[in-house]
């Protein structure tokens, strides 16, 4: 069958290969990363002026590395407008063979030449896109030139300015970094290629069993029918499971085609994906000469009578929203940076995130499927006016960059649901027709995923469900900054079957009570949802504190939400979440002194009945350098402990560790005969 038109292009997923501090997830991908030139353009005169020519002077060049953002470089520091890269490159042309060149994103509307031809444009700056170079290239040096407009201070762009014409009020709520903010680089494909896989795992929970749909969208650059025999291999660690295949025929002369193709997976051979039994199955898929790899996670995510279910089990765990932005890197997100933020955010138990208001690097996705993460992941409808929402090229532009992080992002276990937007009029008709109209375009590209969008308007907002955009969700996002009890009340009074996942909440380190105000908010805040059965998630603005030049920001640039500074330094927060949102706590029972210094401490681990709550298998409790195992609990269920203890020390301090081996709950246990205790 034909593929529809609004899903033709897209890189595919593949296995994950670093190129110095930035992973690329083709393995066949040749890295145009690392050394070029650099040039601002504020006049907009380097089109005109051909800067793309291959003899154009570059004596007034500066030489930068890409994936490079030039918003922090401090010769360019927060310029906006148009600027150049360009570098040179060898090659060797190949005979029957396709060349693309990738960018895996780049801020904001970006234009390609190549051997001073112009290549394509490109709009959306978090996405990836790709073009087809095979014409262009020659045999030797080859030159390529990229202009890179970062202005999305006006309207018409996504995110852009508001139509409103309201003071201090054009900007959205973070930094326009701008540049060539992700790896750049070529792949050789043959003529008949895989240009996308879209993987559809579906378990059977009550067989054990599962079902493995398989789409794979080729593309025949031939005037010649080619219909290559797709055979599949899938792997779960390191083992290959045999499968039979029910599967359609190949494409015909230059034609995009989407080929489906299915299997069963027996019970032995199913393991469930969960945020702590991340199972991942590896696939190859071989299409005549190409082969291509990815991952996909077996599981279930349905929301049913108020709750969200993963395998059929109630789940609910809070959450924390990364904005994208680090000293000196602006939004550039090297491998080291993921791998601390979503290590800070995994133990200091972040489970469940709406990240932001855009798509992050891939290689955030890769980390949460490997180490446990639930995202809703969202396309950059950020306050937009309803006069835009209405706006027949605003709707094309949203459906453009959606459809590309939907496509990029929808093989990742990790991603549970997409959101449309955050923080619109979502009771005005032209939000209502937004919500409508964006969750079923985007219900047609992936069926599989729950769909929701974050509302500030329940606060105040509405008497009847039908008179806010939320009936058409799944399940409820709210961003609610106060008098939390009585607002999601009011919210479940109107949306009884909806489960509630509160998107944003919290305070600024820098209001009247400091610091110290941080804490004492989130823990009124716990007391408040924790009695609310309805609540299934709960998602801080924001683990880190990000540069803005919106209202409301601080004369330094800094807006200081964070349980992390903007250098990811802890505040005190962040131990106050990290112990009220561990899903379990530890209870000091008893304490029996004993003879020659041999005593024992009796200690009492209960699961969380009410917020955070889960189901515990196959956690650990770790006292020095003995861990013991900890039974599985369901929520409300107990244990416990007898410790043996020698020498006179006051103290003990008793660790609980995921299965994943994250640490997320460190107690220091008072040996006296009192019953105090403290957290860290």
């Amino acid at each position: 069958m034909r593929y529809p038109l609004i899903i033709l292009f897209l890189v595919l997923q593949f296995a994950t290969v670093s190129f110095g501090q930035y992973s690329i997830r083709d393995p066949k991908a040749i890295p145009l990363n690392g050394e070029w030139v650099f040039a601002m353009d504020p006049n907009d005169v380097g089109e005109t002026g051909k800067w793309y020519r291959e003899e154009a002077p570059l004596n007034r060049w500066n030489k930068v590395t890409v994936p490079h953002c030039f918003s922090v470089d401090p010769r360019y520091q927060f310029y906006t407008g148009t600027a150049w890269y360009r570098r040179t490159f060898p090659w060797q042309p190949t005979t029957g063979k396709r060349v693309l060149l990738h960018f895996d994103a780049a801020y904001y509307e970006t234009v390609v030449w190549l051997n001073g031809q112009k290549v394509g444009t490109h709009e959306g700056g978090y996405t990836p896109f790709h073009f087809d170079v095979t014409d262009l290239l020659k045999a030797g040096a080859n030159t390529i030139a990229v202009s890179v407009d970062n202005n999305t201070w006006k309207v018409g762009t996504i995110p852009g300015s508001k139509d409103n014409n309201e003071p201090n009020d054009p900007f959205p709520g973070w930094v326009n970094y701008g540049g060539l903010i992700r790896p750049v680089y070529l792949t050789v494909e043959p003529a008949v290629y895989v240009e996308n896989v879209k993987i559809e795992a579906m378990p059977d929970l009550a067989k054990g069993t599962a079902t493995l749909k398989i789409k794979t969208r080729i593309r025949n650059t031939t005037g010649q029918t080619n219909a290559p025999k797709l055979t599949f291999r899938v792997e779960q660690a390191g083992k290959v499971i045999p499968l039979n295949w029910k599967q359609q025929a190949g494409p015909a002369a230059n034609q995009t085609v989407v080929l489906e193709a299915e299997t069963a997976l027996k019970t032995a051979d199913v393991k469930l994906w969960s945020i702590d039994q991340p199972t991942l199955y590896d696939v190859q898929v071989i299409a005549g000469t190409d082969t291509v790899r990815t991952h996909f996670g077996i599981r279930k995510v349905e929301v049913r009578n108020a709750q969200l279910l993963l395998n059929g089990q109630p789940i609910k765990v809070a959450g924390g929203n990364r904005v994208v932005d680090y000293p000196a890197l602006g939004s550039l997100e090297p491998d080291w940076l993921i791998e601390k933020d979503l290590r800070l955010m995994k133990e200091a138990g972040m489970e469940l995130h709406r990240l932001t208001h855009y798509t992050p690097s891939e290689t955030v996705y890769d980390w949460a499927d490997r180490n446990g993460m639930l995202i809703i992941t969202e396309a950059g409808n950020w306050q937009i006016t309803p006069r835009l929402m209405d706006n027949d090229t605003i709707r094309t532009k949203f459906r453009q960059q959606f459809r590309e992080m939907a496509e990029r992002d929808w093989n990742h276990p990790s991603v549970i649901a997409y959101s449309v937007g955050n923080e619109y009029l979502s009771e005005q008709p032209a939000g209502q027709r937004w919500t409508k109209d964006m969750i079923a375009y985007a219900r047609e590209l992936d069926p599989t995923r729950l769909y929701t969008f974050a509302s500030m308007r329940l606060n105040i907002l509405p008497k009847k469900p039908e008179d806010e955009a939320s009936q058409y969700c799944d399940f409820i996002s709210t961003n609610t900054y106060g008098n939390h009890a009585n607002i999601l009340k009011h919210i479940h009074s109107l949306y009884p079957d909806k489960p509630i996942f509160i998107s944003e909440y919290g305070t600024r380190a820098d209001g009247n009570t400091g610091e110290a105000g941080q804490v004492t908010h989130l823990e009124k805040f716990l007391s408040d949802v924790r009695p609310l059965p309805y609540v299934i998630g709960a998602s801080w603005w924001s683990f880190n504190d990000y540069l803005s030049r919106h209202d409301g920001t601080n004369p330094d640039g800094t807006r200081p939400w964070g349980l992390v500074r903007h250098d990811r330094s802890k505040r005190p927060l962040y131990t106050t979440h990290r112990t009220g949102m561990a899903p379990l706590t530890i209870e000091k029972i008893s304490w029996k002194p004993g003879p020659e210094g041999t005593h024992a401490l009796t200690i009492r681990l209960t699961a969380r009945p009410d917020f955070p709550a889960y189901a515990l298998k196959q956690y650990r409790l770790k006292t020095g350098t003995t861990t013991q195992l900890i039974p599985d609990l369901q929520p409300g269920q107990t244990t416990d402990f007898t410790l043996p203890v020698t020498g006179f020390d006051k103290t003990m301090t008793v660790e609980v560790m995921k299965p994943t081996g994250f640490s997320i709950l460190t107690q220091t246990i008072d040996l006296t005969n009192d019953t105090r205790t403290s957290n860290r």
